[in-house]
């Protein structure tokens, strides 16, 4: 487990977009992280992840379009691009992190796949 601190979250219009920021601290390795989201009485949605071995990135089907995961494995870095902000993206999103070891592919898009969550930052999509 590591410690996480997101930051990028605030009040958007709709077609705008927001970049979200997440930071291990502590000098940690990680293997992958993610973000994820999750609205109030329903499950953790995933929404885009990166592995840093081989680059692997993957996206959910509701964002894949309007939404861009980059980061710096050397930082412990990752940032999340959304582009063209709907209402239903209102929410809070939670960087994830791995660092015991690399996930399998499939494994990149659960919340199993990570061990260390950060507080959560609120994105709220509204004119």
């Amino acid at each position: 487990q590591v410690d996480l601190v997101e930051s990028g979250g605030g009040l958007v219009q709709p077609g705008n977009s927001l970049r979200l920021s997440c930071t291990a601290s502590g000098g940690a390795f990680t293997y992958a992280m993610a973000w994820f989201r999750q609205a109030p009485g329903k499950e953790r949605e995933f929404v885009a992840a990166i592995r840093w071995s081989g680059g692997n990135i993957r996206y959910s089907d509701s964002v894949k379009d309007r939404c861009t995961i980059a980061g710096d494995k050397a930082k412990n870095t990752v940032n999340l691009d959304l582009n063209n902000l709907k209402p239903e993206d209102t929410t809070v999103y939670y960087c994830a992190a791995n660092n015991r070891g690399r996930p399998v592919l499939t494994a990149m898009t659960l919340p199993q796949g990570y061990n260390s969550w950060g507080q959560g930052t609120q994105v709220t999509v509204s004119s």
